[in-house]
């Protein structure tokens, strides 16, 4: 018996979801850490074979105790967790298709690849992962899934594009927060504190269960519409392991005025990709939009150079805004220096006028399979790059 016959018998039958819809969805999942591992191995073990994981982290000890996916080796090596999920999902199911994504999805992760995606399921900790997903997912009119954890304590929370947005449902003191690329109530650092795990791997094998189960309701529209299925859209589950106790709690907000839920439409195709030089870029631009100088709107800043508020020395640096803290630290001239102390010169608007017009997209900080938001005299023209 050949592998694809032996995994046919094995995921045919474990529900009454529909094995088609399954097998053809489209799934990305942000966040390989205890969370994610669960997610992840439900949706190999439910048959999915389209599945996206994004993590920018390597596997350390600490995460052994409460990751079904990683192996001491793997802790040893310090390998990708994306590289070491991956090979695990492969084992159990040799016919998932796994693209990983190594990187951040603040600035990593094209638009056009969560255009893609069916559902998104997020395994982040912190609310700065949380908005950027939100945002992503409704520019490109997708639901997504939020798992949290903390201890014995966890939940499941469900948004979609016109219903329910995550930055909608943020007050002050969250917005406020959004930049800490920490825990949303320090968790991380407390448990560290008190010499004890952030969580256990019972807490994440419930949520995680919770966050698979709400994605197959998703992809199975007219059941939801129907009545048959209830979504947790506009809704939190919350799980409490000390004393067991769940309930479901409101969970909504969708201000129509909230900047971060517009969704990016109408999308134009294009050939570019993010090894087209500036100058290329901006003359295909010009033929698809018709517009004698398109700008191109950065996610993400690119610095040319840094100066010393001290003593006004300049360095030239020509990274992406996400890698000038890197930079400094390698660079001895530099090393040890307060990013307080230094002035950024940066361009969030590329067009003509830039003096770098030989860089690549990529290197200015574009990802793959992108949707450019492209600044014209007639208005903004969203254009998706080449996903080849």
């Amino acid at each position: 018996m050949s592998n694809s016959e032996l995994t046919a018998d094995v995921f045919s039958g474990l529900s009454w979801f529909r094995k088609d819809r399954v097998e053809s969805a489209r799934v990305m999942v942000v966040g390989c850490g205890a969370l994610g591992n669960e997610v992840l191995k439900n949706l190999t073990l439910f048959g999915f074979k389209h599945i996206v994981a994004v993590d920018f982290d390597r596997v350390e000890p600490s995460n052994l105790t409460r990751s079904v996916l990683f192996t001491t080796e793997d802790a040893l090596l310090q390998r990708k967790k994306t590289e070491a999920v991956a090979e695990r999902m492969k084992a159990m199911n040799a016919d998932v298709e796994i693209q990983t994504v190594y990187g951040d999805i603040a600035y990593d992760v094209g638009l056009g690849l969560v255009r893609n995606m069916d559902v998104v399921i997020g395994c982040v900790d912190n609310r700065w992962a949380r908005y950027c997903i939100n945002r992503l997912c409704m520019r490109a009119g997708r639901p997504w899934i939020d798992g949290g954890i903390d201890g014995l304590e966890g939940t499941a929370r469900v948004f979609r594009p016109g219903e329910n947005c995550y930055a909608c449902n943020l007050g002050p003191e969250g917005l406020s927060q959004l930049a800490r690329r920490m825990s949303c109530a320090g968790i991380i650092r407390r448990n560290e504190e008190a010499g004890r795990a952030a969580t256990t791997p019972v807490v994440a094998s419930v949520i995680g269960a919770v966050e698979v189960q709400e994605a197959l309701k998703l992809i199975h529209q007219e059941q939801l519409e129907s009545g048959e299925l209830t979504s947790l859209c506009g809704r939190m589950f919350c799980y409490e392991g000390q004393h067991l106790t769940t309930k479901t709690v409101n969970f909504n907000a969708y201000d129509d005025d909230c900047a971060v839920h517009e969704c990016w439409e109408p999308v134009v195709s294009s050939a570019l990709t993010p090894q087209y030089t500036v100058a290329d870029a901006l003359q295909q631009l010009r033929q698809l939009t018709g517009d004698s100088s398109p700008h191109i709107s950065l996610n993400d800043c690119f610095v040319d150079w840094v100066e010393s508020r001290v003593d006004g020395r300049q360095v030239q640096v020509m990274v992406p805004g996400r890698g000038v803290a890197d930079y400094i630290e390698q660079n001895t001239m530099l090393r040890g220096a307060l990013l307080s102390a230094l002035y950024q010169h940066e361009y969030r608007l590329i067009d003509d006028d830039f003096p770098y017009q030989e860089l690549t997209l990529g290197q200015i900080g574009i990802p793959a399979w992108d949707v450019l938001q492209v600044v014209t005299e007639h208005g903004d023209v969203y254009v998706e790059m080449n996903r080849t």
